[in-house]
């Protein structure tokens, strides 16, 4: 009865084993059905986000990188590149004068000012060394002419007077040095623009006189072209321009200054002369 009880107690055993593992092949096999509908419904669901996505992509419009600056070149090269390089240096040497300018004309702007209470300090001590000492120090038209005067001080009020009006034509003549050429620029980029304007109208022309047909994509292509070049000549002109009449600014105030110096330094000697 023992073996018995034993032998069904290990059958029993074995049995309860069997069991268990199949419910748990059952369960992983539910698991890995499960798994893998998951799986393709997650993909199914990947798979038409991508294309909404692609869909919305291919519909917004594509923004280029570059700006102005890739446009510019673009235009650039379209406007055929042996007129457009002319307007582009008419531009380069047009704003190298109107810098060089600039520079000048701002290191010849002093405070003038302080400059006059200081030789009339000089002078009023009878120190003319001193007034010319600080002429020489200071740069500038306006400090050149008083230099020029001081040193006709002794000479009586219309040698100061002559010697400084004849000093300051030629600082003005300074001052207004190199603005010929970018006058000369000026008038030169639109005049570029515009012979690219006919040369381009011509090449339509004899388009259309070789295909034999007024077609708008010939007739277009050599307007284009013609377009392009009047509007960078142009453009190119209205810069300088703007240079310039700043340059004209600069150099009608130093030439004010030099004015307000002259008649401020006649009086400076006149005083000086009746103490002596």
């Amino acid at each position: 009865m023992k073996k018995l009880f034993a032998i069904i107690a290990m059958m029993g055993v074995f049995a309860f084993g069997a069991t268990q593992s199949m419910m748990a092949q059952a369960d992983s096999a539910a698991v890995d059905s499960a798994a893998v509908d998951t799986t393709v419904v997650d993909s199914a669901a990947v798979d038409t986000a991508a294309a909404a996505v692609t869909e919305d992509i291919a519909q917004e419009p594509i923004v280029e990188e570059g700006g102005i600056h890739k446009e510019l070149k673009t235009k650039f090269i379209e406007g055929d590149a042996g007129f457009m390089s002319l307007v582009a240096i008419a531009l380069v040497l047009g704003l190298a004068f109107c810098i060089e300018r600039i520079i000048y004309l701002s290191l010849a702007e002093i405070n003038v000012k302080k400059l006059l209470n200081s030789l009339e300090e000089k002078l009023s001590a009878g120190d003319v060394e001193g007034a010319k000492e600080i002429c020489r120090n200071t740069r500038g038209p306006v400090a050149s002419i008083c230099y020029q005067g001081l040193m006709r001080i002794d000479e009586g009020i219309e040698n100061v007077e002559r010697s400084v009006v004849a000093y300051g034509s030629v600082q003005s003549s300074y001052l207004e040095q190199g603005c010929s050429w970018i006058t000369l620029f000026i008038a030169m980029a639109p005049s570029l623009g515009f012979l690219g304007t006919v040369i381009g109208m011509v090449m339509a022309f004899d388009e259309i006189q070789r295909a034999g047909d007024i077609s708008p994509t010939i007739v277009a292509g050599g307007m284009k072209v013609a377009l392009i070049t009047t509007i960078f000549g142009i453009v190119v002109a209205l810069i300088l321009q703007i240079f310039y009449n700043y340059i004209l600014s600069k150099i009608e105030t130093i030439t004010a200054h030099m004015e307000e110096a002259t008649i401020s330094l006649l009086d400076m000697c006149m005083k000086y002369n009746l103490k002596k």
